[in-house]
């Protein structure tokens, strides 16, 4: 009789991502290369061989948060590989905490997956080995639910904004192939996907690079207003993220008035006052902005405008700070977010003059998010009797369910909750009539 053959328990990893939609889409990419590799998913620090803490470094914050999560991975489980925005200062971590294995930079995933192998190697196991790899659904492993995904078109900025670092660590504008990119966003939708949210650092420059050429056997375009007129044809929602206001975003609401694309625009505005945006190093014709967003609204009356903006940069006075609040009552934007400023290690306007106490900074914010807050109440208010089509994202199967309507992007918007739900079920798309609202939440039940 053969003697039953030992089989080695698989290595299993650990993840810890911080940061943005960019990096979460980061840590996708690593831990697909790594279960296709052989290795399983730890869900805590107890069970894994290695853990991967992908970093934040954009603001002082942020890495504050980054290192504070090194360091737990540390402390729990000792064997840490560091990798992210952050990792592109190395000594800095690695002084810090010298027992790490590894630190690698942002889109570094072969060098991750080198670390971790080097780690915690995978013993050849022919039986196993002759199971084909793990590529999950076509489409590789997914942080987010089944029915939303995030698609990255492109890595790294042109622009050189004043408070910003993101160049200096993810490089110059380099663009994915459209065809590569419709690839993925095919398999992603064979798997179960609703919702394709289509993120880079600056979308509407997706292309520039490549000098808008054309690929593979349809010859493809590489431009944002193609590629979206693509991604629409699959038949999942397709939600336009980090948006700058080109001339070519003009092109784009046609196609959210057709309903190929959502109506909705995350542009980052930052600022309105001229001689801030001027200092930040931003386009400053506010006032064509406001005509622009008007003209948006003219052709897609459902879009849905978001963005952010830095309160207390440096030279800020009240009066740029008031025509801001101005400008806002003016532009009604629907979902908006406020940073007060702070320095950031290797940023250009740390040299500025004109540097406000941390205790204005923060005083402006609080007063912006609250006039943004009445605004935004005015805005759900009005559409209190309205039915609107939503996706499901949790349902408790009493009957509540908590849903998005296409002016909220998850994490980041505000939600539909709904009542009398109970066949509702997460990626269902479903008709509601809206019957309350607050400052950021609508409330609803179920037509159908």
């Amino acid at each position: 009789m053969t003697e039953p053959m030992d089989i080695a328990a698989p290595r299993k990893v650990g993840m810890v991502s911080l940061g943005c939609p960019k990096a979460l889409v980061d840590s996708e990419r690593i831990l697909t290369r790594l279960r296709g590799a052989g290795y399983q998913l730890s869900a805590d620090y107890d069970g894994a061989d290695v853990v991967i803490v992908n970093t934040c470094g954009f603001l002082d914050s942020a890495r504050a948060e980054s290192l504070e999560a090194i360091g737990e991975a540390i402390a729990e489980n000792g064997r840490v590989v560091v990798t992210g925005c952050m990792g592109a200062e190395a000594a800095s971590i690695t002084d810090r905490f010298p027992q790490l294995l590894a630190v690698t930079g942002p889109q570094q995933y072969e060098a991750v997956v080198s670390a971790v192998m080097d780690a915690a190697p995978i013993l050849s196991q022919p039986f196993v080995d002759l199971v084909p790899r793990f590529e999950e659904d076509g489409a590789g492993l997914k942080l987010t639910p089944r029915h939303y995904s995030y698609v990255k078109i492109s890595e790294g900025c042109n622009h050189r904004c004043a408070f910003c670092i993101i160049p200096s660590l993810r490089g110059d504008l380099v663009s994915r192939r459209p065809d590569a990119i419709l690839r993925e966003a095919e398999k992603l939708v064979a798997a179960g996907t609703r919702e394709l949210l289509i993120i880079s650092q600056d979308t509407s420059a997706y292309g520039r690079d490549l000098r808008h050429a054309r690929y593979g056997k349809a010859g493809m375009r590489a431009h944002i207003t193609d590629l979206a007129r693509d991604l629409g044809s699959l038949g999942a929602w397709v939600r336009l993220h980090y948006i700058y206001p080109y001339a070519s975003v003009d092109e784009l609401i046609p196609l959210m008035a057709q309903g190929l694309i959502l109506p909705y625009l995350d542009i980052p505005f930052q600022h309105a006052a001229p001689n801030v945006l001027r200092a930040m190093r931003r386009p400053a014709n506010e006032a064509k902005v406001l005509e622009r967003i008007a003209g948006w609204r003219a052709i897609a009356p459902d879009i849905a405008i978001r963005s952010t903006f830095i309160a207390g940069f440096p030279g800020e006075t009240e009066a740029d700070f008031q025509y801001l609040l101005d400008w806002l009552d003016e532009a009604r934007l629907d979902r908006v977010g406020c940073f007060a400023f702070e320095p950031v290690a290797g940023a250009a306007a740390n040299d500025l003059p004109g540097a406000l106490p941390r205790e204005v900074r923060e005083e402006r914010r609080d007063r912006f998010m609250a006039k943004a807050a009445e605004i935004s109440a005015r805005k759900l208010a009005a559409k209190i009797g309205r039915t609107l089509d939503v996706i499901i994202d949790e349902a408790d199967g009493e009957g509540g369910a908590t849903a998005r309507s296409k002016a909220d992007a998850p994490e980041i918007d505000g939600r539909v909750l709904l009542r009398d739900a109970p066949q509702a079920k997460p990626g269902d798309i479903i008709r509601v009539l809206v019957e309350d609202a607050d400052e950021f939440d609508l409330y609803g039940v179920p037509l159908d």
